[in-house]
């Protein structure tokens, strides 16, 4: 499994982008389907909410191929 690692400035991002900046999809258009195809979860759970909002510290995984760990940038 390839393990990124994804940084954000906000308190959260919504998956779709999260997606999109990860590099896993080439589009907001792409994370959406991806997230509505029921192959992602967050922290083990299955999500299919496209927007959910992802903060620090939670995981997400596509597919038990990839897994996006995000981080809070340092100040």
């Amino acid at each position: 499994m390839q393990t990124l690692e994804v940084e954000i400035n906000t308190e959260y991002i919504p998956l779709n982008d999260l997606l999109k900046i990860a590099g896993v999809v080439d589009s907001g258009g792409a994370g959406k389907a991806l997230v509505a195809s029921g192959v992602v979860s967050v922290d083990g759970v299955q999500e299919l909410r496209k927007t959910n909002k992802i903060r620090p510290g939670m995981a997400v995984d596509v597919d038990g191929q990839v897994l996006i760990k995000v981080t809070a940038a340092a100040e």
